[in-house]
C-alpha cells in the first residue's frame, strides 16, 4: 500500500464526516455492512495483503469539483500522470474548458474530469472480458489491464472518456481512485495536488469545507442519468447565456433558465460550414469494422438467399440443379466470413486473447454478438461440409443426411439473423446519440437483404452467362429483396435524419458534421441508394440477356456496394461522443489532425494518440 509519511498535510487527508444513508439516486452509500462476507478483505494492492483502517472503507466515495476555483493549472493532471507513470498520450484526468461572452465580460469555465466511479458503470456491463469490477471498498470501479484484450468498447460506452485505450500497450487503463492512498486515509493524488482548492474528494453527498453546492451537472457535463456518476459540482459565479467549446466539436451550451445556477443544454453550433467530400477523413481506426460488418451482413444474406431461394420458387438455386455452383458459393462465403472474423480479431489490441470475448454474455452486447456470429459461422461450416460431401462429391445421400442438412440450414439462418440483431445492439449507446437510433437495425438488415441477394445473383448470373443460358428469371426474383433492402435502409435513414435534425447535443452535432464536413459524400450515398432502387427495379422488368445484361447488373452492384461502403464509413467517421470538452490542443480532435499533418504527432511529448490498433 501507499507509504504514509510523517508530514502529510491535513488538506491531503480524507475527512471523517457524517454521511446520509442514501445518495440522490436512492442507492445506499454504505455498500456492505461490517459483518458482510465481502467486508474485511484485502484489495491486494501491489501484492500487499494488508487491509486499510479507513473507517469509511465501505462507503461510496466520489470527487467534488468547484468550477469557480479552478485556474486550469493542470496540477491534477500532472500529479495523476506522475503517480501512475503514464505516457504522454494517456491521461486518466484531464482539464478542458468552455468559454463565452465578449470582452470585458469574457468568461472561461474550466472542468477537471476523470473516472466518476459510477453507481451504474456502463463500462463494466459493456466490457466483454469482464475486466471491470465495482468494489465494495470505496465504491471504486477498477479495471484490470491484464484481462483486457483491447477492443475499446468501454471507451465507446463511457460518457466521460474515462477509459483510455493505449494502442501501444494494446489494452485499456483508467483512473483507479488511488485506492492505495485511500487505504491510509489520503485523498487521491489529483485532489491532494489541486492548488486552488477546486478538486476535492470524500464520501459522496457530504459537503466539503468552503462549499455550498452539490450539483450533479455543469455546462459541458453529459447527462448524469446515463451512469449516475459519483461526482458533485459547484458553480455559483455568473456565466454568459451561451458557452462554446474550444475543441473541434460543433457544440455550444445554452442556458435554459436565468440565474447563476441555470441549467445549460447542449446545442448544435452551426457555423455555416460548406459541404465537402472529405473522402480521406472517412478513414478511421474503425476501418476494419466497416469491412467486418458489411461482409458479415452480406454473407448472412447470401446464405439465406441460397437456402430459402428454392423454397420461394427460385429452383435454379437448389443444390440439386447446380451442385458445383452451390457448393462453390458456400465455400466462398465461408472463406470470406473467415477473413472478416480474422480482420475483426486483428482489430483488437491483443488479438491472441480473442477467446475472452465470451466472458460477459450476461451483460455485454459484444459478447453476445461474438457468440451468435461464432454459432452462425460453425453452423454455416457444418451445412457447407454436409452439402459438399453429399452433393458435389456424389457421396451416397440418405433421407437422414438431407434432414441434417435442412436442420443445419435453418439453424444457421436463424443464428445469422440473431447475430445481426446483437450486432446492432452494440451501437445502441446513450453516450453516442448519433448511433442510438433504430436506424442501425434497418441499415444492418437492409444490407443483409441487398448485399446478400446481389452476391448470389451475380455469381449465378455469371455461371449462367458462361453456359449460354438465360438469367433474367433469376435476377427478376432476386431484384425484389435487393430493392426491399435498399428501401428498408432508406426509410431508416430518412427517419434518422429527421430525428437528428430535431435533436440537440451530440446527435444533432454529428448529423450537422455529416451534412457539412461530409456533405457531398452524404448526398452521393443517398443518391446511390435511390439510383440503386430505380435501376434494380427497372432491370428486373427488362429481358436483357448475356453479357450486356450482366454488365448492367454489374453497374447496379457498383452503385449498391459504393453506397454501402460510403454509408458505413460515415457511420464511424461522423459520430460525436458525449465526451467532456477538450482544451485548445489537449483532447482536441482538430489539433490531432493538425499534428499528424504537420509532423508534430511524431513527437511523443505532444501526446497525440498513435494510429494503431
Amino acid at each position: 500500500m501507499y507509504q504514509l509519511s510523517d508530514d502529510e498535510p491535513d488538506y491531503a487527508r480524507i475527512p471523517d464526516v457524517e454521511a446520509p444513508e442514501t445518495n440522490r439516486y436512492g442507492r445506499s452509500i454504505r455498500l456492505v455492512d461490517q459483518g458482510d462476507r465481502l467486508a474485511g478483505r484485502s484489495l491486494n494492492i501491489n501484492g500487499d495483503p494488508g487491509i486499510g483502517d479507513n473507517p469509511n472503507r465501505y462507503k461510496q466515495h466520489g470527487f467534488y469539483f468547484n468550477a469557480d476555483n479552478c485556474i486550469s493549472c493542470h496540477a491534477c493532471e500532472a500529479a495523476c500522470s506522475e503517480k501512475n507513470d503514464l505516457p504522454a498520450h494517456i491521461a486518466f484526468r484531464s482539464v478542458g474548458y468552455v468559454e463565452g461572452g465578449t470582452y470585458p465580460a469574457y468568461r472561461r469555465l474550466n472542468i477537471s474530469m476523470a473516472c466518476n466511479h459510477c453507481d451504474n458503470p456502463v463500462c463494466l456491463k459493456g466490457c466483454p472480458t469482464r475486466a471491470y469490477t465495482k468494489f465494495a471498498e470505496y465504491g471504486a470501479v477498477l479495471q484490470d489491464p491484464d484481462i483486457c484484450f483491447g477492443c475499446g468498447y468501454c471507451t465507446w460506452v463511457c460518457p466521460y472518456n474515462a477509459p483510455q485505450l493505449d494502442p501501444l500497450a494494446g489494452h485499456v487503463t483508467k483512473c483507479n481512485m488511488c485506492v492505495d492512498r485511500l487505504e491510509v486515509g489520503l485523498k487521491p493524488a489529483c485532489a491532494a495536488a489541486c492548488l486552488a482548492g477546486a478538486l476535492d474528494f470524500g464520501v459522496i453527498e457530504t459537503t466539503p469545507e468552503n462549499r455550498e453546492q452539490l450539483q450533479t451537472g455543469i455546462p459541458g457535463f453529459p447527462a448524469p442519468e446515463i451512469t449516475h456518476p459519483n461526482i458533485r459540482f459547484q458553480q455559483i459565479s455568473s456565466l454568459p447565456r451561451e458557452l462554446r467549446r474550444t475543441d473541434s466539436m460543433p457544440l455550444r451550451y445554452e442556458r435554459e433558465e436565468q440565474g447563476p445556477s441555470g441549467h445549460f443544454k447542449p446545442k448544435v453550433a452551426e457555423d455555416g460550414e460548406e459541404r465537402c467530400w472529405n473522402l480521406r477523413k472517412l478513414r478511421t481506426r474503425e476501418d476494419p469494422l466497416v469491412v467486418f460488418t458489411l461482409i458479415s451482413q452480406a454473407v448472412i444474406g447470401a446464405f439465406l438467399t441460397l437456402f430459402l431461394g428454392p423454397l420461394l420458387g427460385l429452383e435454379v438455386l437448389s443444390p440439386e440443379v447446380r451442385p458445383l455452383t452451390y457448393s462453390g458459393l458456400l465455400l466462398g462465403l465461408l472463406a470470406v466470413e473467415t477473413y472478416a472474423l480474422v480482420l475483426s480479431t486483428m482489430h483488437l489490441g491483443r488479438p491472441r486473447r480473442f477467446y475472452r470475448a465470451f466472458y460477459n454474455l450476461r451483460y455485454s452486447p459484444v459478447s453476445r454478438e461474438v457468440a451468435s456470429l461464432a454459432l452462425f459461422y460453425n453452423l454455416l461450416g457444418g451445412y457447407t461440409l454436409v452439402t459438399v460431401l453429399f452433393g458435389s462429391l456424389d457421396w451416397p445421400s440418405t433421407g437422414l443426411v438431407n434432414d441434417l442438412r435442412v436442420c443445419l440450414g435453418w439453424a444457421a439462418g436463424l443464428s445469422g439473423v440473431a447475430a445481426l440483431y446483437f450486432m446492432h445492439r452494440i451501437y445502441r449507446i446513450p453516450a453516442r446519440p448519433f448511433w442510438n437510433h433504430w436506424q442501425v437495425l434497418t441499415a444492418f438488415y437492409g444490407s443483409m437483404l441487398s448485399l446478400g441477394s446481389l452476391t448470389v445473383g451475380l455469381v449465378y448470373a455469371w455461371v449462367l452467362v458462361a453456359g449460354g443460358q438465360p438469367f433474367t428469371a433469376l435476377m427478376q426474383g432476386l431484384a425484389w429483396p435487393i430493392v426491399a433492402g435498399l428501401v428498408l435502409e432508406g426509410i431508416g435513414l430518412h427517419f434518422h435524419a429527421r430525428d437528428m435534425q430535431r435533436r440537440d447535443g451530440e446527435g444533432g452535432a454529428a448529423f450537422y458534421r455529416q451534412r457539412t464536413t461530409f456533405g457531398k459524400t452524404y448526398m452521393a450515398r443517398n443518391a446511390a441508394i435511390a439510383a440503386g432502387v430505380v435501376a434494380a427495379a427497372t432491370a428486373a422488368t427488362t429481358a436483357v440477356q448475356g453479357i450486356p445484361g450482366f454488365v448492367i447488373w454489374g453497374v447496379i452492384a457498383l452503385l449498391i456496394i459504393g453506397a454501402a461502403v460510403l454509408g458505413r464509413a460515415m457511420f464511424y467517421a461522423v459520430v460525436i461522443p458525449t465526451t467532456m470538452p477538450g482544451a485548445f490542443f489537449w483532447r482536441n480532435e482538430g489539433f490531432q489532425v493538425h499534428a499528424r499533418e504537420t509532423g508534430l504527432a511524431h513527437m511523443p511529448q505532444v501526446g497525440v494518440v498513435p494510429k494503431l490498433h
